[in-house]
């Protein structure tokens, strides 16, 4: 039953990472913030093939591992167990990356600044636990120094690098991410929990 739930938990997240990767990467690509050679744009929404099931996997993971944590640190968590509240975790999750993608700021610190804002606002609404915290800094530090080494062999590249190799507001969209996967995650690791109970009633 354990091996079920996690397959079908890690189903469901891996989907909707993909999803996430087609959306998403379309629009940063549409607006020309990240610029993939020719040769490699050769799938749907004209994504590089390895990005959905790179960020699908990603997803899995994450939205995993959350759950796994609380439990383990048995954390009390300050939001609630609601898919309504989730949905609105998503919402200002894509928010944050239309903010980067589609809104002009004077300069890309400023930008940076009130996207890292919106970040820690996203974790205060809809976590305030301090493994939602740690995982999401986490996240962002190993996906920011991954997506570093990509573009530093040449897969693909930023229009106006400002990071090194990268644009400095990165590691805030991925510690959103994490935020919104792990969200996602606990909701789907719920019905693990209502499960559970049903079948420790019908044994008593």
């Amino acid at each position: 039953m354990g091996v079920k739930s996690l397959i079908a938990r890690g189903s469901v997240l891996f989907s909707i990472g993909v999803f996430f990767a087609l959306v998403l990467n379309l629009l940063q690509i549409q607006r020309q913030v990240t610029v993939f050679p020719p040769e490699v744009l050769a799938s749907l929404f004209s994504s590089a093939w390895w990005i959905p099931p790179s960020c699908g996997t990603a997803a899995a993971v994450i939205g995993l591992l959350y759950p796994c944590l609380d439990e383990k640190l048995g954390e009390e968590l300050m939001y609630k167990r609601e898919w309504s509240s989730v949905m609105r975790c998503v919402a200002v999750f894509v928010g944050i990356n239309h903010a980067s993608a589609k809104i002009d700021f004077a300069n890309n610190i400023q930008l940076s600044v009130s996207l890292a804002a919106m970040s820690i606002g996203l974790w205060w609404l809809f976590d305030r636990s301090r493994s939602g915290f740690g995982l999401g800094v986490g996240i962002a530090v190993l996906a920011t120094f991954v997506t570093q080494l990509l573009v530093y062999n040449d897969v693909y590249r930023y229009t106006e690098p400002d990071f090194l190799f990268v644009r400095s507001w990165l590691p805030c969209v991925f510690f959103s991410g994490g935020v919104t996967m792990g969200n996602i995650g606990r909701q789907l690791a719920t019905y693990d929990g209502d499960s559970s109970s049903t079948s420790q009633a019908k044994r008593d």
